[in-house]
Order: structure tokens, then C-alpha cells, then sequence
């Protein structure tokens, strides 16, 4: 199945919207969640069009933010709850799963 580019964008904007305060996911969660495309999909839609979600609750899969915005993601998970460690986040306590998302 394929999507067009819009309803893809609009797709990982809500999955984004859906991450609730002191979660995080990962590009590739998101991904996963939508059902196409990857994480660098993902992240070139969040660059360009996620100004208006919680894009600070998207993270590497590493933990650590992207290079561009770590002060200021690292700032805005911690104002939500979330524990960072050395600039980095544990994903194995925070991390998101849809599933278990009423």
C-alpha cells in the first residue's frame, strides 16, 4: 500500500501528537507505528513539519538527541518528566508503545 506524501506526513504528525507527556519514541517507532517509510523518513518530515507536535519526544534510537536541537530537547524531556543521563535518555523506562496506549 502507498501512500501519498501528505497523507504519510499527516500520518507521522499524529503518531508524534499521540506520544503522551514523559514518553519518548524513536524515528523508527514511528515508522513502525505508520506502517511505512524509516526512521530517516521520519526525520526529514519532523525537520520540515514538526514545529507544530511534541518533536522533542522523538529521539535516536541511541537516547541522544539530533545534533541540532540536543539543548533544547534535552531541556523540553526534561520539563516533561523524562530522566536524562549524561545527555541521554533511558528508552527502556520512557519509551512509548502504542499498544499499551489507551
Amino acid at each position: 500500500m502507498t501512500v501519498d506524501r501528505e497523507e504519510y506526513v499527516e500520518a507521522v504528525l499524529q503518531a508524534v501528537e499521540a506520544i503522551p507527556e514523559g514518553s519518548v519514541a524513536t524515528y523508527g517507532d514511528i515508522a513502525a507505528y505508520v506502517g511505512q517509510g524509516g526512521p530517516r523518513q521520519v526525520g526529514a518530515i519532523m525537520r520540515e513539519y514538526g514545529g507544530g507536535v511534541p518533536w522533542w519526544r522523538v529521539i535516536r534510537a541511541s537516547g541522544v538527541p539530533a545534533d541540532e536541537v540536543v539543548d533544547e530537547q534535552l531541556q523540553l524531556l526534561r520539563g516533561d518528566g523524562v530522566r536524562v543521563t549524561n545527555g541521554k535518555v533511558d528508552l527502556r523506562s520512557v519509551r512509548w508503545d502504542p499498544e499499551t496506549a489507551d
